[in-house]
């Protein structure tokens, strides 16, 4: 059994961040249960371009307004709390926050916790040793 707290993680190696979100990562591939789970805030007034290329993600809204743009079709979607998106179609999205949105998001395959977006808003597909495939 794993237990941790959002105090818990807070400054730790798995409280990550970049100018528009920070994101608490309370599971990671090295606990090894075949997903990872992160509790992640976007600023308000922020817009950031995603697109994981190499993962499969869920998002559910648990605070906050915004915005979801999926940058292939042009289609918009309203995000508030009790909204969820899944991105099981690898798209390219853009997610504008009204005000700080929080959100809770799985990934498959997990996430490794040292993930940064490239140039394109994709986080690589790393193994858990850090090696890139």
């Amino acid at each position: 059994m794993i237990v941790r707290t959002l105090e818990g993680i807070e400054g730790t190696d798995r409280d990550v961040g970049a100018p528009t979100w920070k994101s608490r990562r309370f599971v990671l591939a090295g606990d090894g249960v075949g997903f990872s789970l992160h509790d992640t805030v976007m600023a308000a007034g922020t817009t950031t371009e995603m697109w994981y290329r190499n993962h499969i993600e869920a998002v559910y809204c648990i605070e906050g307004e915004g915005l979801l743009e999926d940058r292939e079709s042009g289609e918009t979607h309203r995000i508030a709390p009790g909204t969820m998106y899944l991105l099981d179609g690898n798209e390219r999205h853009r997610v504008t926050a009204t005000t700080d949105l929080r959100m809770v998001c799985v990934f498959n395959p997990p996430c490794t916790g040292r993930e940064v977006h490239d140039e394109d808003g994709v986080y690589p597909l790393l193994l858990d040793a850090g090696e890139a495939r």
